[in-house]
């Protein structure tokens, strides 16, 4: 049987991937989460790998890059948004960007504001036409030709 019931070892892994939810861009280490859930170091990785399906450390990259496609759609600089998600060097958080994303950061933040830039210029592009026709969004309006 085991040491504690089910419920309690999940709610302490919810504890630990909270507390990265709300520290990913201070300099937490694997044994910062780790003592949030009162775990060894070793257990708490297979306990949060075969709950969540990545390791404490692949969660943390996964909530950082999250968080920076959040700010680089609002054209902050890539060197702020690096900081502000917690890395250290530009350089490798380009790195990884790119390496999980599939274009640095810059090339994301260009293409966002181009896609914001064509929402506006031609909104109906991004309505489901099912939508639009149920409101008669797509209704030509008859001109007049004088």
């Amino acid at each position: 049987m085991e040491a504690y019931p089910k419920f309690y070892l999940y709610q302490r892994l919810v504890q630990s991937k909270l507390f990265i939810d709300n520290h990913f861009a201070d300099p937490i280490n694997l044994n910062d989460i780790a003592d949030e859930a009162n775990f060894s170091k070793f257990h708490f990785i297979r306990l949060f790998k075969k709950t969540y399906e990545k390791t404490p450390h692949q969660y943390l990259i996964y909530v950082r890059i999250e968080k920076a496609k959040d700010l680089l759609k609002t054209m902050a600089l890539v060197s702020e948004v690096c900081s502000a998600v917690g890395f250290d060097s530009v350089s490798s958080f380009t790195d990884l960007f790119k390496r999980l994303v599939g274009q640095t950061p810059s090339a994301y933040q260009i293409h966002q504001h181009t896609i914001k830039l064509d929402i506006i210029r031609t909104p109906l592009k991004y309505v489901p036409n099912c939508f639009a026709e149920q409101h008669g969004w797509t209704k030509s309006v008859p001109v007049e030709v004088y």
